[in-house]
């Protein structure tokens, strides 16, 4: 109600949430189905069908368990049951597990700059399928670790996280 007396058009918007699941802190980790299948339930309560499109972000996964919880989402949403059945495109909008990889390849090195761009293209083409649930499992990532950054301020200035 709020949205609409302010105008917003809801077929013309697209959210940009994170998964569900349990924080970088937590000590139990949960699997891409129990991300899923919580993920869902949450949007199925919260966000209307007249939203087109839920782009997720990566925060602080490792570029292939975003690749796969995406994958998971996907297919869960389109198994058939009606309890999973998702109304919006489920696709991404990652930062970082797109990026890490190519930066680790590029290094700022123009000689490194084609096998950079093909690992770009070989991650885009993965999360492409998985935005179909249709992902391979092949992950080209040569980065095994979660992309969780601890201090996102000014890095021109003094870095309140590096404490003297």
């Amino acid at each position: 109600m709020a949205l609409r007396m302010k105008n917003v058009k809801l077929e013309a918007s697209l959210l940009k949430p994170q998964m569900i699941m349990p924080g970088a802190s937590c000590s139990s980790r949960a699997s891409s189905e129990e991300i899923a299948a919580t993920t869902l339930t949450v949007l199925r309560r919260c966000v209307p069908p007249a939203v087109p499109g839920i782009m997720f972000l990566s925060g602080g996964q490792s570029e292939e368990e975003a690749t796969v919880n995406l994958n998971t989402i996907n297919m869960l949403a389109d198994s058939g049951l009606r309890r999973w059945r998702a109304p919006w495109t489920l696709s991404f909008s990652y930062g970082r597990a797109l990026q890490s990889s190519v930066l680790d390849i590029w290094r700022g090195d123009e000689d490194n700059a084609v096998p950079a761009g093909e690992m770009g293209a070989a991650l885009a083409r993965a999360n492409s399928l998985a935005q179909l649930g249709k992902y391979d499992f092949k992950h080209p990532s040569q980065l095994k670790h979660g992309l969780h950054e601890t201090f996102r301020g000014w890095r021109g200035g003094d870095d309140p996280t590096n404490q003297k």
